[in-house]
Parts: structure tokens; sequence; C-alpha cells
């Protein structure tokens, strides 16, 4: 087996060769002592709660869980049903528990499932947290004298309820009762399933709403390639016109990363919905707040953010340090290139659902399409660009180790002819080229893996660039 290690956010293994039963009770009573050891202060009793989504055995997983936990002297709430993993966060909070244990694996393919761990504060405990919960493994499953109480309780309708306080939803219902709004909600077989319908109080076409354990095939990730058949749906709607507006909605496996497609059926990554979210809350809403963007975020994020007055702040890539900000610091949206963003407003945690419901306010609100309200934020800062990524394998680590000691000793000094003005090593290596085209290189920290992202005046450009990162590697 590989040894149980938290990556960005939460421990993930194989089902039957990594992920187990007696590995996963094992590491949720550790995890509920080092909740118990940090959060104590924030919270009302001894209550863990536990929540899985709609994997593999996932329900029987978290009562395996449960109960451990239980065993190990803690009062347990464990869901009866599944549900976004960000209601979860929620819940940890309003019930004032110490902490929530997620059984997720997010958008990882059908054989892999997991363990998120939550704080009592509602969202993700970061990394010293779960350093001292592989601190403890060696020691084994803990089972104090006496057993807690077990109980079960509904995730959704609080969780429901905290959203519709933060949205303007009436006018989203009226636009969809009228015909003029079409919803197309790509759940990929996961926890966001019912969700918009529960909100919004309306049906909604949902697209593989279904429990899907092999995710048809696929991976629960909104991404193009997994998303062919929601693109094509919405491309024939629009050649229908069966709705002034259309909007299409891609949720991950445990709902707290998002994508969508704008009223012909064209993919938009959160480097497209950040800004359009920025404008809605900062311009039309008149919210504040700093920005907190990752190093892999569109340029078009600090221009608009300059022209609201609004100051930005980078991170490394991952949430959980666009969530640990919102801790400290008053935010108005932060958020990631692959799809996760949050609101300082809400809790410290990315929340696909909610993005969902700012994204149909801002249309219903605008009366626009997406990609109309992107192209006005484009010329209103005076920035055009495109942007792309590319996830590319490597033969081994020791590839891996080549490459890294290649970008340490020999700087790179010119890509595709372009002087590099500026490298940045607060995540990975990206470089500014001189004609303001940046191109970033990270390794993956588990995996020989090497990602490349581009953003350039085109997408000739991106294309262009990427290749010769490509090229790059492979030389090696």
């Amino acid at each position: 087996m590989n040894p149980i290690k938290f990556g960005t956010d939460g421990w993930r293994g194989v089902i039957a060769a990594d992920f187990t039963f007696e590995r996963l009770t094992m590491l949720a009573t550790l995890a509920a002592r080092v909740l118990a050891d940090n959060y104590r202060d924030r919270a009302i009793g001894q209550t863990i709660l536990v929540g899985y989504d709609r994997r593999f055995m996932a329900e029987d997983f978290a009562k395996a869980a449960a109960e451990a936990v239980q065993a190990a002297g803690f009062d347990v709430k464990l869901s009866e049903s599944y549900a976004p993993t960000p209601a979860f966060s929620w819940a940890a909070k309003a019930q004032q528990a110490l902490g929530a244990l997620v059984i997720t694996a997010s958008h990882n393919p059908a054989q892999y499932l997991g363990l998120k761990v939550k704080g009592a504060f509602g969202g993700s405990v970061a990394p010293e947290i779960t350093q001292q919960i592989e601190a403890l493994i060696p020691q084994g499953q803990f089972v104090a004298e006496r057993p807690g109480r077990l109980e079960s309780f509904d995730p959704w309708e609080s969780y429901c309820n905290g959203l519709r306080d933060r949205v303007n939803v009436e006018p989203i219902r009226d636009a969809i009762a009228s015909g003029k709004l079409k919803i197309f909600a790509d759940v990929m077989h996961g926890a966001a399933a019912t969700g918009l319908g529960r909100l919004l109080g309306i049906d909604i076409e949902e697209l593989n709403s279904d429990r899907d354990p092999l995710f048809g095939g696929g991976a629960p990730e909104p991404l193009p390639k997994y998303i062919s058949h929601l693109l094509q749906v919405v491309k024939n709607a629009a050649e229908s016109k069966d709705a002034d507006l259309r909007v299409g909605l891609v949720f991950d496996g445990d709902c707290d990363r998002i994508a969508a497609t704008d009223g012909q059926g064209n993919f938009l990554s959160s480097q497209i919905l950040i800004p359009i979210l920025m404008d809605h809350l900062a311009h039309h809403r008149g919210l504040t707040g700093e920005v907190v963007k990752t190093v892999s975020g569109s340029d078009l994020i600090p221009k608009l953010a300059e022209r609201y007055n609004l100051s930005v702040f980078q991170t490394p890539i991952g949430y959980k340090y666009i969530g640990d900000r919102m801790l400290s610091t008053p935010v108005l949206i932060g958020g990631e290139e692959s799809g996760g963003i949050g609101y300082g407003h809400h809790i410290p945690e990315r929340d696909a659902l909610l993005s969902a419901l700012y994204v149909l306010e801002a249309v219903v609100e605008s009366g626009q399409d997406l990609s109309a309200l992107y192209a006005q934020l484009q010329d209103k800062a005076d920035f055009h660009s495109a942007y792309d990524r590319i996830d590319l394998p490597l033969a081994n680590m020791e590839v891996r180790g080549r490459l890294v000691e290649r970008l340490q000793t020999q700087p790179i000094r010119e890509i595709v002819g372009q002087p590099v003005v500026d490298c940045l090593t607060l995540d990975g290596y990206k470089f500014r080229l001189g004609d303001g085209r940046w191109l970033l290189i990270r390794f993956s920290g588990t995996e020989p893996v090497l990602r490349l992202y581009c953003e350039a005046a085109n997408l000739e450009q991106v294309q262009e660039t990427l290749a010769w990162a490509k090229n790059w590697a492979n030389s090696v």
C-alpha cells in the first residue's frame, strides 16, 4: 500500500488497494483527536460531523468512520444523505462542531475515494493540521473507555437556506418559469444532484443526475473532455432558440468546483467566470474586499480589481491558501483556475452551488449572455487574452528530478523568441515574456506529471508557447 499522505485537500487512494475500511476508520479517529486539540475553543461539546458524496460505497465508508469516531469517545452526527462538500463545511460552522470528515475523492477517477478534513471554522484545515494527523498514524486507531453518541442529520436544509440569504433567487426563478432563461446543469453523477432545484424551488434540467460510480467512464471533473454531451445539448438548444438566455453549469464530483457554458455551448472556465463574478459582486452589488488569486490566475483579474479599487493578493495554487487568507482578511472573492471559487462573506470554502447562483443572478440582472459579459469586461480593462493548460506525463520521477535541476541550474532566458523579463517562483516557475504573455511550469508533488499553463494575446500564441514548453521538457 502507498503511505497515507494528505495532499492539497485531503487524502485519496484507490479503493481496496490504498483506501480501505481499516485505514479509514483508523485515520478518522486520529483526525477527530486533532480537531479536538485544535478547535475545542471554537466548538460546543465534542461533536464531529461525517458526510459523503455519491462514490462507490461512500455511505458505507462514512458509516464505518462515524462508528469508529463514536467509539473514540466523540459525539457524531452522520449525514442522512449525500451532499456537496461545502454543505458539510457549512454545517461544521453552523452547528459549532469540532469539524467535519467528508468521504469523497472530489474530481478523481472512479477507482478513488478519500477523506477531506474540515475545521470548526467551516473550511479545509491547514497543512499543519494534516501533518499532526499524519504524525499520529503510527499509534493506530484510538478507542475510548466510553463511546460517544451517534445520530443522523440533514445536511441540505440549513445549507440551502444560507445560500438563499446571499442571492436574490426570485428573479432567477421568475426568468426560468417565464421561459426567458434555460438552465442546463451537468452534475456529473455527483453530489450536486438536486442542488439547484432545491435552492430555486423549480425543476432544473439536470444531465448525468443518476448515481453512476463509474462516472460514465470518465472523471467528474469540469473539463471540456468530460462534458461533450452538455456542450452539444446547449448548442442544440441554441439552434432551436428555445429561450432568450441559456446557461450551462458543470459541477465536479463533490460540488466544490464549477465551470460553465455560454448560450451557444462554448466552454467557460473559472478564468472567465471569476472576472464576471468580480464585476457582479463589486460593481453591481457594491460589495468590497480583497481579491485573492492563485499564481495561475488570469491577468484580467488584477486589471479589473484596479478599476474597482480592490487590492489583490496572490497565492500558490491550491484553495487551502485562499481559504487561509479569508480567515485573516476581509475578502470579496478568491478563486483558482481549476474551478474553485469562494467568497469572504460566506465560509472560507470553495462552493460551486453558490457560484452557480451568482452566475445566474449576473445573467438575469444584465439580460446578457455570459460571453457577452466577459467581452465587455475585456473591453473595460483594455485586456484581451486566451488561456490554456496541459498536463504532460513524464516517464518517471527521475525525469522530474532532472527537469527541476535544469530549471535551477540553467535558468531559461528566452521562450519562443521572446526574452524572459521576470520569473516568479511562488509556486513552480512563472515566466513573464517580453510581449506580456506568461508561461507557468509546475510539477505534481506526488506523481511524474508536468503542468504547463499559458496566457497570451491569442490562442495561437498560447499553443505556440505550450508547444515550446513540451519540447523543452521532452529534450531532457
